[in-house]
């Protein structure tokens, strides 16, 4: 049984054409449940309106961690997959490929590959392949000495937990502003069990954020990092940024995209400023 979970706010202009998607997978969700944040539109109705369980709560209620595990909570599922409002399954067979890393009993976890969307810029679709490139792989503890930080990655925008494990591990941390998918992730990997990243389980899901977006939001990633680097097994959680970097100025480089790469270059210094000023 696969559960469907969706916080949003605000997300008359996506929530229809989600549900629709995920209604139409191949291996359909047994139930899907939406988290609503005070949303100011239409998306409640729009839930309603497909027969989808909403949960209504405040909006200065809401935690990437507590918010949830307490939708989780409410679900059946012994399979639950969380969805961001803005993520759209790119086909028919998102929830199956997902499901069907679950037949190894190690597996705690297994996230999908993020495809850049149409408006997505030069750079941000090759920051999207480097974080999600097209050839899936599993991680486990022994993983940690070669890969870093790269051994908890993990995104729920499009993330599928086994409910016995995550239950059994005490679930998502909480109060966080962040990062409550990498901190489960240090949980899954410490106890011995495997994640996986299942490229052929694919959303489109991208951002163009501004200086100020992404300084804000490395700000507040160094703040969680920093506040729980004593659960970390010692990684440094800062060195696959100067790998990113390289990766997107070269192929900028390439495609001849000087624009981009002065772009570019005042962004890595807005995550650079974020990362310092978040650092506690």
């Amino acid at each position: 049984m696969v559960s469907v979970i969706i916080p949003t706010l605000n997300a008359e202009k996506e929530i229809e054409n989600l549900i629709y998607k995920l209604q139409s997978q191949s291996v359909q969700p047994n139930e899907i449940i939406v988290v609503d944040s005070e949303s100011e539109d239409y998306t409640i109705a729009l839930c309603k309106k497909h027969n989808i369980q909403v949960i209504e709560i405040k909006r200065n209620d809401f935690d990437h961690g507590r918010t949830r595990d307490m939708a989780l909570s409410a679900t059946h599922g012994d399979i639950v997959l969380f969805l961001t409002q803005d993520a759209v399954p790119a086909d028919r067979y998102l929830i199956e490929n997902l499901k069907k890393v679950f037949a190894d009993n190690d597996v705690a976890i297994a996230y999908g590959r993020q495809l850049p969307k149409e408006n997505a810029t030069p750079q941000e679709r090759l920051v999207r392949n480097f974080n999600y490139p097209p050839k899936s792989h599993i991680r486990t503890k022994k993983d940690l000495q070669q890969y870093g930080i790269k051994t908890y990655f993990t995104s729920d925008v499009c993330c599928a937990y086994r409910r016995s494990v995550y239950l059994a591990l005490g679930g998502f941390e909480y109060p966080l502003k962040t990062s409550e998918d990498m901190f489960m992730a240090v949980k899954v990997i410490n106890a011995g069990y495997k994640i996986v990243y299942a490229a052929d389980a694919c959303v489109y899901h991208s951002h163009n954020l501004t200086l100020k977006q992404q300084y804000e939001r490395n700000k507040i990633i160094a703040y969680e990092l920093s506040r729980h680097k004593h659960i970390m097994n010692g990684v440094k959680p800062y060195g696959e940024g100067l790998r990113l970097v390289k990766y997107v100025m070269w192929n900028l480089l390439k495609q001849g995209r000087l624009d981009c790469m002065v772009m570019f270059f005042f962004d890595c210094c807005a995550r650079i400023l974020g990362n310092r000023m978040g650092r506690v």
